[in-house]
């Protein structure tokens, strides 16, 4: 496989930090967006989750919306859209709708989780079965956005005929097999998820049928990924997300809290157990973090990395994503 020059995008979680509010977390994420934008990252993704009193990312397409208002070029998405709880139909259209108002930067990333707990689930309307009809679905939703469907008696408009790519997420190697089989792009949530990455992507591209979207597999990896001046300085950025996750992991679930001394903040059992689920998480000064993230690029060969920097001060994630920038700048490639 030729060498290749890897670009770098953001995935946003919408995060409302220990004494902040929704409101602020999405002035946030408009100043965050705009920042992506102004150093070069390719794409910029927010994802659904329900009933977390520290994620707003609820309503996903309407915060997709207001992003795409606060930028210009930066291509705005869903990393992603939980298709099962959601008509197709109405998927379309309201993605219809965002491709309307901003041609040509609108993605609209599919995943088969609730993103949330079975008592929301059942809250959201979603069938017990949705799952297994995940494949039928994606293949309900490209019906509606096709030209084909102009006969049709059911249409979403806006939406038809728009030229909205979909990307097939995963976190486990059934979706490998899925996004290869229809010829779609694929994402993994190598963020929180790491144990089938190798796996679901030779999957994927052992298996990969081209198709009218795509003529060759096209992978996209997720990871953690905060940088500061210093080793130091970073690895005391990052107790932040390591108190939030092993909250997920304990059942605990918490805000993201301002960062501790890195020294013996965990119980060394709590950090062996957490690292299973954070492996691919980068952290440190300029030169650490770029050693660390090319050997993840030499290693998975992925065609573009996407970076989640789960930081408490605004200040400081945006200076992470800035030195990240500088990276890709520099030229990250395998």
């Amino acid at each position: 496989m030729a060498s290749k020059n890897i670009q770098l995008s953001v995935l946003d979680l919408a995060m409302v930090p220990q004494g902040s509010t929704p409101a602020a977390t999405f002035e946030k994420t408009a100043a965050l967006a705009a920042h992506a934008e102004n150093l070069g990252y390719k794409r910029y993704w927010l994802a659904e989750h329900h009933n977390m009193e520290g994620i707003a990312s609820s309503a996903t397409s309407l915060l997709i919306g207001m992003v795409a208002s606060k930028t210009k070029t930066i291509r705005v998405g869903s990393g992603g859209i939980m298709l099962p709880n959601h008509a197709p139909l109405m998927v379309a259209e309201q993605f219809g709708t965002l491709a309307t108002l901003y041609p040509d930067r609108i993605d609209l990333g599919l995943g088969r989780a609730p993103g949330t707990d079975q008592l929301t689930a059942s809250a959201l309307r979603r069938d017990p079965r949705a799952a297994m009809d995940f494949p039928d679905n994606v293949k309900e939703l490209q019906k509606y956005l096709s030209a084909s469907n102009s006969t049709a008696a059911v249409r979403a408009i806006p939406g038809e005929g728009l030229d909205i790519p979909i990307w097939i997420l995963g976190s486990s190697t059934d979706s490998a097999y899925l996004a290869a089989d229809m010829g779609l792009p694929y994402a993994f949530a190598s963020h929180f998820a790491p144990a089938q990455l190798f796996d679901a992507i030779a999957i994927y591209r052992k298996n990969f049928k081209p198709s009218e979207h795509l003529k060759e597999p096209y992978v996209m990896a997720c990871v953690n990924a905060i940088a500061a001046d210093t080793d130091h300085e970073a690895a005391q950025l990052a107790t932040s997300f390591k108190k939030l996750f092993l909250g997920i992991l304990t059942g605990k679930r918490r805000k993201l809290g301002p960062p501790e001394d890195p020294e013996n903040f965990m119980d060394p059992m709590e950090e062996a157990a957490l690292q299973q689920m954070i492996r691919f998480s980068f952290v440190g000064g300029p030169e650490k973090i770029r050693m660390e993230i090319q050997r993840f690029l030499e290693v998975t060969k992925v065609d573009e990395l996407m970076v989640t920097s789960p930081v408490y001060d605004h200040s400081a994630r945006l200076y992470s994503y800035e030195i990240l920038a500088g990276l890709q700048t520099e030229g990250l490639h395998y």
